[in-house]
């Protein structure tokens, strides 16, 4: 057996910085070759950041992309990090692919790179392009067809790249055959509530299939509407976890391998040829401890993607600071919290907006929330500009109460301007499901932190929080009263959301299977629900496409999240009926 150390980088790279992405291999690789790695992993398109989208078309990026790669090895052997093997992401082109209709734009791939002492000693493309939920890999990349199997520290080390470990076959089905002692995946594998121990399964079990040990890194980080967790992970060739990095943390983690020593035959039984990088000879040494993170709770762990997230896209696209309308209702205080728990309390600004109709204890709520998390809170009383629009265009009805929401919309949008806020917008899943957003109104901002969650789970992690903060001896932040009064948008007097919709436990359980299963009408009735009330929910949901399609972009954390995972028409004559 030989004997290597690992070291699995779950970094966070931005999309397009290519020169910042290549300073964070730099670091990582510093530490790891200080703590004597043989072999640093760095995340699918690392130096490119991920998903790159139409970015991967231009052959600007391409070129540049391919001088970086060059330039790293350069770097890092530079920096005495050069007998340090490090495996990283990047844009590649295919040399043997010619121009043809319906290929993008200079045949560019999803590659990885083996770098050692300043050069790039080979290289592999990923096969398998996934195409669906998220993902439009076919629209951005040619797949790749040969494997790559390098002889590293006397291990023969074979390579893969995300979804190849997800699809039957390919280069993960030649690994037992190729009789390597290790597989490396890199990838850039997007959150989900739930995916997390599917991932780890499919880990295991293909460890068993190949027959060796697999070293799996991740990227953490937000990046638009999606959300990276790390879960960086090493098991067995039993599939039993070695070690595991803690989710939504950045970080190095060393792991110590006892692995099948490669013979001295430069070709593979199935005719692959083996990459050999150097000829270093590796002395025992006295193995680490392994790390092996505890899984958090449900519930923290889709806080912490929601955190994150929101940090990510504030810090990336260049802000400093947010501001939010904050009503003393469970949906704003959350975000309010979500804001704060991500750039500081001093960084959010929130702004109370009464109407006529808005009550004192909602105000109070909105108060006394701003007192617990610490942030910035004034009041901008919206009825002298209801009041000034209404005496020039007289109202009535629906009309009337959207113009209130539109009035604090244009307040918010006017602070941003003055004072460089980035807005958040508050609505939630169920909302957005229905179309219970005001467009112009409460619609507006750049960002919406529980896009993605439906009411009751907006509850939940209310509640989650509050109990987080006790279990650490600090004050809730979020008002009881916030999470226990019924909710209401306080449009009209003594309106309350039960007053046009049915209770929030039904319709969420309504729309989970409409939404996130596919199920229709006549399949929902069979399930028991009031068949009224099933033809309803589904008429408001089909007919808000067009208000969710103007709506800002948030983090991903169901199966089926509005946005990139969920592509209707607007114009659209089909109707779910029974």
């Amino acid at each position: 057996m030989a004997q290597m150390r690992i070291a699995l980088a779950q970094v966070n790279p931005t999309v397009g910085d290519l020169a910042g992405n290549a300073a964070l291999v730099l670091n990582a690789t510093k530490q790891a070759a200080f703590s004597a790695a043989h072999m640093v992993l760095f995340p699918e398109m690392m130096l490119c950041g991920y998903p790159i989208e139409d970015l991967a078309l231009r052959p600007s990026f391409q070129q540049a992309s391919l001088a970086a790669v060059a330039q790293l090895a350069r770097d890092l052997d530079a920096n005495a990090c050069g007998d340090t093997v490090v495996i990283v992401g990047y844009l590649g082109v295919s040399d043997d692919r010619a121009p043809a209709l319906g290929m993008p734009t200079g045949a560019p791939q999803n590659c990885l790179a083996v770098i050692h002492r300043g050069r790039v000693v080979g290289t592999y493309a990923k096969h398998h392009l996934p195409n669906y939920g998220v993902f439009d890999e076919f629209r951005n990349f040619v797949p790749g067809t040969q494997p790559l199997v390098a002889r590293i520290a006397g291990v023969d080390v074979a390579f893969a790249i995300c979804e190849d470990l997800w699809q039957d076959g390919g280069p993960v089905a030649l690994v037992r055959e190729q009789g390597a002692g290790l597989l490396v995946v890199i990838n850039g594998s997007p959150y989900e509530q739930g995916k997390t121990d599917v991932r780890r399964a499919l880990v295991q079990r293909r460890a068993r299939e190949a027959g060796c040990p697999i070293a799996y890194v991740n990227m953490v980080g937000g990046q638009d509407e999606l959300v990276f967790d790390g879960d960086s992970h090493v098991v067995d060739l039993a599939g039993n976890t070695l070690a595991r990095a803690p989710m939504f943390d950045e970080g190095v983690m060393l792991v110590d391998l006892d692995l099948q020593e490669a013979d001295n035959v430069p070709m593979l039984a199935d005719g692959t040829e083996v990459v050999v990088v150097g000829r270093f000879a590796v002395d025992g040494f006295k193995a680490l401890e392994p790390t092996i993170a505890d899984l958090p709770h449900p519930h923290a762990e889709a806080y912490h993607a929601l955190v994150l997230a929101t940090r990510d896209y504030i810090r990336k696209n260049g802000f400093t600071s947010v501001a939010l309308g904050l009503s003393g209702g469970i949906d704003s205080a959350l975000v309010a919290v979500i804001a704060a728990d991500a750039i500081g309390p001093e960084h959010v600004h929130c702004i109370s907006m009464p109407s006529r109709y808005s009550s004192q204890h909602s105000r109070d709520d909105a108060t006394d929330l701003a007192e617990r998390i610490g942030c910035h809170l004034r009041t901008i009383a919206i009825e002298p500009m209801v009041a000034a629009y209404e005496a020039s265009m007289p109202l009535h009805g629906l009309a009337a109460e959207n113009l209130q929401a539109r009035v604090r919309g244009t307040t918010l949008m006017a602070v941003s301007n003055e004072e460089g806020h980035l807005v958040l917008a508050t609505g939630n899943k169920s909302e957005l499901a229905v179309g219970y957003s005001t467009i112009y109104g409460d619609a507006v901002g750049g960002y919406a932190p529980i896009k993605d969650l439906l009411k009751t789970l907006v509850w939940d992690l209310a509640r989650w929080r509050n109990a987080y903060a006790e279990s650490r001896g600090e004050v809730p932040p979020i008002p009881e009263s916030s999470i226990s009064k019924p909710p209401s948008a306080e449009l009209r007097p003594d309106q309350k959301d039960s007053d046009s919709l049915p209770e929030y436990e039904v319709l969420d359980a309504m729309l989970d299977l409409y939404v996130e299963g596919d199920l229709g009408g006549r399949e929902l009735k069979a399930r028991g629900f009031d068949a009224s009330l099933v033809d309803r929910v589904l008429r408001l949901v089909d007919s808000a496409e067009y208000k969710r399609r103007q709506y800002p972009p948030g983090p991903k954390l169901s199966t089926r999240a509005f946005g990139r995972d969920r592509r209707l028409p607007i114009t659209n004559r089909w109707h779910e009926t029974s």
